[in-house]
């Protein structure tokens, strides 16, 4: 119930002008992206204070955790749907190990990966992280690719600014929700309990679901 609660959370629907009011706390200033409404500068421990270093590393951090959170809640989705690799996730394992045979879901899928496996995505992120997507320190939070990869750019500020700001509520959400998905699937062995989790038919909502073999479907009425 988690999962579905979070989910208009990460909602961005048409944006109302309106002024937030409020003192400026430490280095966080209102109209930072990420003082999103309702709370806007939310530092009620004062954990940040006055220190600019820690707010720009705990920057860094939500917004590299919410884009890892929202690729986990895909995840969930497309193997839940039956959308997975062909071949084999690994030879070594005995009996071999294909994609197929890897659960959907969040910890059925961590239990059967292989540990060699796991290794190696961890150091292939570490890698990334460290190198090709490395956080450039005269770049804004969050900015890990540059000019070197062809992206999309907003030249109005606004939307720009926008834009930012939905994508780090929509991966605040997305940390609520796999979170959710994780208790769910440890307590009832359903990610996304109480929606009826049958693999190969991920219902997406009540009446919404894919088929992988008839893409998407409405559900008959019961």
């Amino acid at each position: 119930m988690l999962s579905v609660v979070s989910l208009p959370l990460g909602f961005h629907g048409v944006a109302v002008r309106a002024p937030i009011v409020q003192p400026q706390m430490g280095v966080i200033t209102p109209g930072d992206v990420g003082t999103t409404r309702p709370l806007g500068v939310f530092d009620p421990l004062n954990l940040i204070g006055d220190d600019p270093v820690k707010y720009r590393r705990w920057q860094e951090m939500e917004i590299k955790h919410g884009r890892i959170a929202m690729l986990a809640i895909l995840h969930v989705i497309a193997t839940g749907a039956g959308y997975k690799w062909d071949g084999y996730a690994s030879y070594l394992s005995f009996p071999p190990v294909a994609f197929k045979d890897i659960p959907s879901g969040t910890v059925a899928s961590w239990e059967a990966l292989p540990t060699a496996g796991w290794a190696q995505i961890v150091a292939l992120v570490a890698i990334l992280d460290n190198s090709l997507f490395a956080q450039d320190p005269n770049r804004e939070p969050g900015d890990v690719v540059g000019d070197r990869i062809p992206w999309v750019r907003y030249a109005d500020p606004a939307v720009k600014n926008y834009k930012l700001n939905a994508e780090r509520n929509n991966g605040r959400a997305a940390m609520m929700g796999i979170f959710g998905m994780i208790v769910h699937e440890n307590l009832t062995g359903n990610p996304i309990y109480p929606i009826e989790y049958v693999p190969g038919k991920f219902p997406l909502l009540p009446f919404i679901q894919f088929e992988t073999d008839a893409g998407l479907s409405w559900w008959p009425a019961a």
